[in-house]
Protein backbone atom coordinates (compact mmCIF):
# COMPACT_ATOMS: atom_id res chain seq x y z
CA UNK A 1 0.00 0.00 0.00
CA UNK A 2 1.25 3.86 -0.48
CA UNK A 3 1.92 5.94 1.85
CA UNK A 4 -1.53 8.00 0.94
CA UNK A 5 -3.30 4.60 0.91
CA UNK A 6 -2.48 3.67 4.64
CA UNK A 7 -2.85 7.75 5.74
CA UNK A 8 -6.61 7.31 4.43
CA UNK A 9 -6.89 4.03 6.38
CA UNK A 10 -5.54 5.69 9.22
CA UNK A 11 -7.90 8.67 9.53
CA UNK A 12 -11.01 6.18 8.32
CA UNK A 13 -10.07 4.12 11.66
CA UNK A 14 -9.56 7.56 13.64
CA UNK A 15 -13.14 8.47 12.41
CA UNK A 16 -14.63 4.94 13.51
CA UNK A 17 -13.17 5.15 16.66
CA UNK A 18 -14.09 8.50 17.65
CA UNK A 19 -17.66 7.31 17.19
CA UNK A 20 -17.04 4.44 19.48
CA UNK A 21 -15.37 6.02 21.89
CA UNK A 22 -18.49 8.85 21.77
CA UNK A 23 -21.05 6.11 22.21
CA UNK A 24 -18.88 4.30 24.69
CA UNK A 25 -18.88 7.57 26.90
CA UNK A 26 -22.94 8.06 26.61
CA UNK A 27 -23.18 6.86 30.40
CA UNK A 28 -26.46 6.09 31.59
CA UNK A 29 -27.71 8.63 34.39
CA UNK A 30 -26.66 6.45 37.32
CA UNK A 31 -23.07 5.66 35.74
CA UNK A 32 -22.60 8.98 34.56
CA UNK A 33 -23.25 10.49 38.10
CA UNK A 34 -20.77 7.82 39.20
CA UNK A 35 -18.31 9.08 36.31
CA UNK A 36 -18.44 12.57 37.21
CA UNK A 37 -18.17 12.15 41.08
CA UNK A 38 -14.97 9.97 40.39
CA UNK A 39 -13.42 12.94 38.53
CA UNK A 40 -14.22 15.50 40.85
CA UNK A 41 -12.53 13.72 43.59
CA UNK A 42 -9.29 13.01 41.69
CA UNK A 43 -9.28 16.91 41.00
CA UNK A 44 -9.67 17.50 44.67
CA UNK A 45 -7.30 14.74 45.82
CA UNK A 46 -4.82 16.47 43.57
CA UNK A 47 -5.58 19.81 45.01
CA UNK A 48 -5.65 18.80 48.65
CA UNK A 49 -2.47 16.75 47.80
CA UNK A 50 -0.54 19.95 46.61
CA UNK A 51 -1.84 21.62 49.88
CA UNK A 52 -0.90 18.83 52.00
CA UNK A 53 2.48 19.09 50.26
CA UNK A 54 3.01 23.13 50.66
CA UNK A 55 1.96 22.78 54.16
CA UNK A 56 4.37 19.83 55.22
CA UNK A 57 7.18 21.94 53.28
CA UNK A 58 6.17 25.11 55.56
CA UNK A 59 5.79 22.59 58.57
CA UNK A 60 9.73 21.58 58.31
CA UNK A 61 10.61 25.10 57.97
CA UNK A 62 9.03 26.45 60.89
CA UNK A 63 9.70 23.23 63.09
CA UNK A 64 13.79 24.22 62.40
CA UNK A 65 13.14 28.25 63.57
CA UNK A 66 11.03 26.92 66.77
CA UNK A 67 14.23 24.79 67.60
CA UNK A 68 16.56 27.75 67.00
CA UNK A 69 14.25 29.56 69.37
CA UNK A 70 13.99 27.49 71.72
CA UNK A 71 17.98 26.53 72.29
CA UNK A 72 18.18 30.32 71.89
CA UNK A 73 15.52 30.83 74.90
CA UNK A 74 17.77 27.93 76.68
CA UNK A 75 20.88 30.15 76.40
CA UNK A 76 19.07 33.21 77.89
CA UNK A 77 17.91 31.06 81.12
CA UNK A 78 21.57 29.82 81.44
CA UNK A 79 22.32 32.81 81.25
CA UNK A 80 19.81 34.53 83.50
CA UNK A 81 20.67 31.68 86.68
CA UNK A 82 25.18 32.76 85.68
CA UNK A 83 24.26 36.43 86.43
CA UNK A 84 25.10 38.36 89.71
CA UNK A 85 25.20 41.61 89.05
CA UNK A 86 21.99 43.80 89.35
CA UNK A 87 22.56 45.55 86.07
CA UNK A 88 23.64 42.27 83.86
CA UNK A 89 20.62 40.39 85.58
CA UNK A 90 18.73 43.16 83.84
CA UNK A 91 19.41 42.53 80.78
CA UNK A 92 19.45 39.18 80.97
CA UNK A 93 15.72 38.80 81.65
CA UNK A 94 15.01 41.42 79.08
CA UNK A 95 16.66 39.05 76.48
CA UNK A 96 14.85 36.16 78.39
CA UNK A 97 12.02 38.01 77.67
CA UNK A 98 12.70 38.74 73.52
CA UNK A 99 13.64 35.12 73.18
CA UNK A 100 10.24 33.84 74.51
CA UNK A 101 8.47 35.99 72.24
CA UNK A 102 10.58 34.86 69.40
CA UNK A 103 10.22 30.98 70.34
CA UNK A 104 5.70 31.91 70.78
CA UNK A 105 5.66 34.08 67.07
CA UNK A 106 6.76 30.77 65.73
CA UNK A 107 5.08 28.52 67.60
CA UNK A 108 1.40 29.64 67.32
CA UNK A 109 1.47 29.28 63.56
CA UNK A 110 3.03 25.74 63.60
CA UNK A 111 0.48 24.51 65.95
CA UNK A 112 -2.23 25.93 63.73
CA UNK A 113 -0.32 24.73 60.81
CA UNK A 114 -0.46 20.92 62.17
CA UNK A 115 -3.69 21.51 62.72
CA UNK A 116 -4.63 22.49 59.06
CA UNK A 117 -1.75 19.14 58.26
CA UNK A 118 -4.11 17.36 60.38
CA UNK A 119 -7.61 18.46 58.78
CA UNK A 120 -6.43 18.12 55.05
CA UNK A 121 -4.62 14.73 55.80
CA UNK A 122 -8.34 13.50 57.36
CA UNK A 123 -10.01 14.85 54.15
CA UNK A 124 -7.56 13.05 52.12
CA UNK A 125 -7.99 9.66 54.06
CA UNK A 126 -12.23 10.42 53.79
CA UNK A 127 -11.95 11.24 50.04
CA UNK A 128 -9.80 8.14 49.19
CA UNK A 129 -12.41 5.69 51.13
CA UNK A 130 -15.48 7.43 48.86
CA UNK A 131 -13.05 6.96 45.96
CA UNK A 132 -12.07 3.27 46.47
CA UNK A 133 -16.52 2.84 47.05
CA UNK A 134 -17.43 4.90 44.12
CA UNK A 135 -14.57 3.50 41.95
CA UNK A 136 -16.19 -0.42 42.97
CA UNK A 137 -19.38 0.32 42.24
CA UNK A 138 -18.46 2.22 38.95
CA UNK A 139 -16.65 -0.51 37.77
CA UNK A 140 -19.68 -3.11 38.63
CA UNK A 141 -22.22 -0.37 36.19
CA UNK A 142 -19.69 -0.37 33.58
CA UNK A 143 -19.12 -3.93 32.96
CA UNK A 144 -23.20 -4.07 32.78
CA UNK A 145 -23.04 -1.11 30.55
CA UNK A 146 -19.78 -2.67 28.35
CA UNK A 147 -21.77 -6.05 27.97
CA UNK A 148 -24.65 -4.43 26.62
CA UNK A 149 -22.49 -2.56 24.04
CA UNK A 150 -20.41 -5.59 23.00
CA UNK A 151 -20.36 -5.28 19.41
CA UNK A 152 -18.93 -1.82 19.87
CA UNK A 153 -16.48 -2.72 22.42
CA UNK A 154 -15.50 -5.36 20.05
CA UNK A 155 -15.11 -3.18 16.93
CA UNK A 156 -13.33 -0.69 19.34
CA UNK A 157 -10.47 -3.36 19.91
CA UNK A 158 -10.27 -4.60 16.16
CA UNK A 159 -10.01 -0.79 15.02
CA UNK A 160 -6.85 -0.64 18.03
CA UNK A 161 -5.56 -3.26 16.67
CA UNK A 162 -5.43 -2.13 12.61
CA UNK A 163 -4.61 1.28 14.21
CA UNK A 164 -1.31 -0.36 15.89
CA UNK A 165 -0.12 -2.22 12.73
CA UNK A 166 -0.73 0.90 10.22
CA UNK A 167 1.65 2.88 12.79
CA UNK A 168 4.11 0.08 12.19
CA UNK A 169 3.92 1.11 8.27
CA UNK A 170 4.47 4.49 8.55
CA UNK A 171 7.84 6.66 10.02
CA UNK A 172 7.94 8.18 13.18
CA UNK A 173 7.68 11.80 11.19
CA UNK A 174 4.48 10.96 9.03
CA UNK A 175 2.82 9.83 12.16
CA UNK A 176 3.62 12.46 13.90
CA UNK A 177 2.58 14.88 11.41
CA UNK A 178 -0.84 12.89 11.61
CA UNK A 179 -1.19 13.25 15.22
CA UNK A 180 -0.41 17.08 15.51
CA UNK A 181 -2.94 17.52 12.27
CA UNK A 182 -5.77 15.77 14.22
CA UNK A 183 -4.97 17.68 17.44
CA UNK A 184 -4.94 20.78 15.58
CA UNK A 185 -7.94 20.60 12.69
CA UNK A 186 -10.72 19.14 15.05
CA UNK A 187 -9.93 15.10 14.35
CA UNK A 188 -9.32 15.83 10.47
CA UNK A 189 -5.67 15.41 9.40
CA UNK A 190 -6.75 13.98 5.80
CA UNK A 191 -9.59 15.12 3.80
CA UNK A 192 -10.81 14.92 0.03
CA UNK A 193 -10.87 17.25 -2.44
CA UNK A 194 -14.48 18.55 -2.62
CA UNK A 195 -15.55 20.69 -5.88
CA UNK A 196 -12.18 22.03 -6.02
CA UNK A 197 -12.26 23.18 -2.71
CA UNK A 198 -10.22 21.59 0.27
CA UNK A 199 -12.60 19.43 2.07
CA UNK A 200 -11.59 20.26 5.76
CA UNK A 201 -11.30 24.08 5.58
CA UNK A 202 -13.33 24.93 2.37
CA UNK A 203 -10.27 27.02 0.95
CA UNK A 204 -10.94 27.14 -3.11
CA UNK A 205 -8.27 25.72 -4.38
CA UNK A 206 -5.57 27.38 -7.37
CA UNK A 207 -5.69 25.68 -10.80
CA UNK A 208 -1.86 25.80 -10.62
CA UNK A 209 -2.15 23.34 -7.27
CA UNK A 210 -4.64 21.61 -8.64
CA UNK A 211 -2.56 20.77 -11.81
CA UNK A 212 0.22 19.63 -9.21
CA UNK A 213 -1.79 17.62 -7.43
CA UNK A 214 -2.74 15.46 -10.52
CA UNK A 215 1.05 14.37 -10.51
CA UNK A 216 1.65 14.24 -6.60
CA UNK A 217 -1.64 12.31 -5.79
CA UNK A 218 -1.48 14.35 -2.66
CA UNK A 219 -0.74 17.20 -1.44
CA UNK A 220 -0.89 19.72 1.64
CA UNK A 221 -3.90 22.24 2.06
CA UNK A 222 -1.90 25.78 1.80
CA UNK A 223 -4.45 27.26 4.14
CA UNK A 224 -5.15 24.36 6.87
CA UNK A 225 -2.26 22.09 6.22
CA UNK A 226 -4.29 18.99 6.27
CA UNK A 227 -2.85 16.26 3.61
CA UNK A 228 -5.92 16.67 0.68
CA UNK A 229 -6.48 14.07 -1.99
CA UNK A 230 -8.76 13.72 -4.99
CA UNK A 231 -10.55 10.34 -5.20
CA UNK A 232 -10.61 10.04 -8.48
CA UNK A 233 -6.61 10.25 -9.12
CA UNK A 234 -6.08 6.91 -6.72
CA UNK A 235 -5.46 3.93 -8.10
Amino acid sequence: MSQLSLLIELQSVHDNLRVIQRDLSDFPPDLATLDCELKNLARKLDETGRALGSARTQQASLTLNLASAQKLEELSKAAVKETKQKLQFTAAIRELDDRQRQKAAVARPLKELEARIEALAQATLEMETRQVQAKAQFDELEAIFLAEHENQVTAQRVLLARQAELHALLDTGTIRNFDRLLSQRQGRAVVVIDNGACGGCRTRLRTPFLAQLREAKSLVCESCQRIIYDPALLP
